[in-house]
């Protein structure tokens, strides 16, 4: 099985030089491209066959004149063969060639599109974000707002409170003063002893 794969290999890369030589010098990168083959065999089989095209053309040198113009003869038509195969072939691969070029040029123009339709999607999209973007910015403003008023509220609230304490401890120490005068005084209008107190008391208390 190995072998026939490697007959078959060697067929493909012959097959191909010959037809490559038709038109050009067949080189290992044509070959291997042709015969769809790795450039290993393609190096191997290329060179057997140039080497046998050598030979074949060193013993056409020690063949009789006649023979020579019978080949030559031969040659000229089959040269004419080949000729008009190639130009058939030209035409072909000219005519494929240009069947792609359309098709690379549709593909083109269908990616274009596709680029023109994601770049405006892209720019609705950014326009979308900017105008959310504002629109965010425009309540974090409401809110600043909000929070400096509601500061501005508990400020006034806390001055409020101080000056409500201050006025408390205010008041708290006149009714201090004030007691103390009314103790004092009390002290001074109370006869002395117990009983005397307790009767100024009463006197006062009834007054």
């Amino acid at each position: 099985m190995g072998m026939r794969m490697t007959e078959s290999v060697k067929d493909r890369v012959y097959a191909a030089a010959e037809r490559i030589s038709a038109e050009r010098r067949p080189t290992v990168s044509t070959v291997r491209a042709a015969a769809g083959v790795s450039n290993a065999d393609a190096t191997r089989y290329l060179k057997e066959w140039s080497d046998e095209r050598q030979a074949a053309g060193s013993q056409l040198a020690a063949t009789p004149a006649t023979l020579l113009e019978a080949a030559a003869r031969l040659a000229g038509t089959a040269w004419a063969e080949a000729s008009g195969l190639a130009d058939a072939r030209h035409a072909s691969v000219e005519a494929t060639w240009a069947q792609e070029r359309k098709d690379r040029d549709a593909e083109i123009a269908e990616l274009v599109a596709d680029l023109d339709r994601l770049t405006e999607e892209k720019d609705t999209a950014v326009s979308a974000l900017a105008a959310r973007v504002e629109e965010l910015q425009g309540q974090l403003a409401v809110l600043a707002a909000e929070v400096e008023e509601s500061r501005a509220t508990e400020r006034a609230v806390a001055a409020e409170a101080a000056e409500t304490a201050t006025k408390l401890a205010a008041a708290d120490a006149r009714d201090t003063a004030m007691q103390a005068a009314y103790e004092a005084l009390l002290a001074r209008i109370a006869p002395a002893g117990p009983g005397a107190a307790d009767q100024g008391t009463d006197h006062v208390e009834d007054q």
